[in-house]
């Protein structure tokens, strides 16, 4: 469903920059500062590096999403187990449905 973006009136959008105007930690980047503004992959390029291997995008997605009822006491271990679990319990399932470690 697409939503229809309402913009704000003159009214609104003046009320909102008085606001920011007022606030003193919300001041405007000059000319100057946005001159020697540079990207954070060339500021901080290990913050970002570490960001992407957190949680990036499937080159080839080879698992859905599925919504899957479990026992609490069962999913309270799971998660117990640490990082990783969800990634056990396919192994699990897999190991179960094949018989192959």
């Amino acid at each position: 469903m697409k939503r229809k973006l309402i913009r704000n009136t003159s009214e609104e959008e003046a009320a909102i920059q008085r606001g920011i105007d007022l606030d003193p930690d919300a001041a405007e980047m000059t000319e100057e500062e946005w001159a020697r503004a540079r990207p954070t992959r060339e500021v901080m390029p290990e913050l970002v590096e570490a960001y992407l291997r957190s949680r990036g995008k499937q080159a080839a997605p080879t698992k859905i999403q599925i919504s899957l009822r479990l026992d609490a006491d069962l999913v309270a271990k799971l998660r117990a187990s640490g990082p990783g679990w969800q990634s056990r319990v396919n192994a699990l399932l897999k190991s179960a449905m094949t018989g192959k470690p």
